[in-house]
């Protein structure tokens, strides 16, 4: 049969899959690499749904069917292909395989104190991780178009540690690991999760993943090597500043709580002290200056140490009640939040908290976290799409068709949209693998809508993020993510905008 007529892609022998059924809810110079300009396009095709590179083979669409995995709102479209891959297109290419390395540290972290903080279901091993991506792999390997190819998943202990490097340090351990990745001859890192470890991925010519809110001048900085899933902090401070300018700003805190309520806003910010942060709160302020004449009423910056985050929070809340700040903008981590909503309400401080959509701040489960007298204050901005129960999502329909008799990392989540990415990138590439038209191949994918919100990729963007949603929280509310009490709702009949469709007006949230 003609791969290019035939119903299914290359070693899918079960037709498609569906995993977590029907859609839900519905300027610099890489490290090393050769000058672009921001905004330059590498490869030659740049038409949305085509693959990047011809080259090592006939590609065509699938014959009765539009996506890769049908019921998989992030799929790209479905492609067909027969010929010459061209074999060791690049490091860590072969004609058979694609090697990818994933950075295993044992650590207690922001995911264990959130464990700790809301039960140990939520607390992942090592071996959960590893199993998880393994399985995950499997998966990827299975139902996309990797033109004879497939993953190679290569585990390793790191030297580094994840909350040293979050804090600014372990840039020694960092590249250390980063020499370990290439001295394997990876073609990508899927644990790419901190900017010294990722940049250090960058200098050795390595596609990394999961570089965390970083700005998207550091992105185009290290083109073509890094990517995420974490929406790029200048998307978040576009949304947060579009939203606060058109629905507002000059008008009094209406949300806020006693002693508070109904007083002319006067805003904070607060973002962790790591400059890649404070670089965008620098722009953020620029836009406010450009509305108001003038920045942030306060400008609070914190230190991701969790260990002191509960005498951080106290001396942060008594700075917001004397500078007089009824709207609090929390471009936070998930664990300070907790201690600063306890210690508002211990010192009866009730102000208006925004939500910017950093760090699952925006998810039910971490918001039932936070003190619920304050957190019914709360309201904001949001990137993702329709929460989902826990166990219905994506990723853990891939694992579970993998892996029916065990269950996956409660993180499953988080790693099957990071993989995802990888999987879109090397599809969307075609047969001629390379980092030039896995960028490419990105750029050229068409998108779509579901639980990690609107995905697609621009000239210069290397997060996915296209747009946002308004939400409010309520406490008296049950999540359908854990059946607990305390939920987001959705603004707006959960209507998504694009930058500069927000209505000018007052926030339809708390119902009204």
């Amino acid at each position: 049969t003609d791969p290019l007529t035939q119903d299914t892609v290359p070693g899918d022998t079960s037709g498609t899959t569906t995993p977590g059924g029907t859609t839900p809810g519905q300027q610099g110079t890489a490290p090393g690499a050769q000058p672009q300009g921001a905004g330059t396009r590498t490869g030659t095709n740049t038409q949305k749904g085509a693959v990047a590179s011809n080259a090592g083979g006939k590609t065509g669409p699938c014959a009765g069917r539009e996506k890769q995995i049908q019921g998989d709102p992030y799929s790209p479209p479905c492609i067909a292909w027969q010929g010459d891959n061209g074999g060791a297109t690049a490091r860590g290419v072969t004609a058979s395989e694609i090697l990818v390395t994933a950075r295993i540290l044992n650590e207690k972290g922001f995911q264990q104190t959130l464990a700790l903080l809301a039960g140990a279901e939520i607390t992942d091993r090592p071996e959960d991780v590893e199993r998880t991506i393994a399985a995950l792999a499997a998966f990827f390997n299975k139902h996309y178009q990797f033109y004879g190819r497939k993953l190679n998943m290569k585990f390793y202990k790191g030297q580094g540690s994840s909350t040293t490097e979050l804090l600014g340090g372990g840039q020694t351990e960092a590249q250390a690991d980063a020499r370990t990745v290439a001295d394997f001859g990876a073609f990508a890192e899927i644990n790419g999760g901190t900017p010294p470890f990722s940049d250090a991925l960058a200098q050795k010519k390595v596609i990394a993943f999961g570089a965390p809110y970083l700005s998207r001048k550091w992105f185009l900085d290290h083109r073509p090597w890094n990517w995420s899933v974490a929406t790029d902090c200048s998307i978040i401070t576009e949304s947060v500043s579009e939203f606060v300018e058109k629905q507002l700003l000059g008008k009094n805190a209406v949300h806020a709580g006693e002693g508070i309520k109904g007083k002319p806003r006067s805003f904070a910010v607060l973002a962790p002290e790591n400059p890649w942060y404070q670089e965008c709160v620098d722009d953020g302020e620029a836009r406010m200056k450009k509305a108001t004449g003038h920045g942030f009423d306060a400008r609070i910056a914190y230190k991701l140490d969790i260990n002191s985050m509960s005498n951080q929070a106290a001396s942060i809340i008594a700075k917001l009640q004397a500078e007089g700040s009824t709207t609090v903008l929390c471009g936070c981590d998930p664990i300070m939040p907790v201690f600063l909503s306890s210690k508002a309400q211990e010192q009866g401080y009730n102000p208006e908290w925004i939500i910017t959509g950093t760090a699952l701040t925006d998810w039910d489960v971490v918001g039932q976290l936070y003190d619920q007298n304050q957190w019914r204050h709360a309201f904001g901005v949001s990137y993702l799409g329709k929460q989902l129960p826990i166990r219905a999502g994506l990723g853990y329909a891939a694992y579970k068709s993998i892996r029916p008799n065990d269950e996956p990392a409660f993180a499953v989540e988080a790693i099957y949209a990071q993989m995802a990415m990888l999987a879109i990138g090397i599809q969307m590439a075609g047969p001629q693998l390379t980092p030039q038209t896995f960028e490419q191949g990105m750029f050229n994918y068409p998108g779509g809508t579901g639980p990690f919100g609107t995905w697609g990729f621009d000239a210069d963007s290397y997060t996915p993020t296209q747009d946002y949603r308004i939400l409010w929280w309520n406490a008296d509310g049950t999540s359908s993510t854990n059946n607990k009490k305390g939920r987001y709702e959705e603004a707006y009949g959960d209507k998504r905008f694009k930058l500069g469709d927000l209505p000018r007006e007052d926030p339809k949230v708390f119902g009204q």
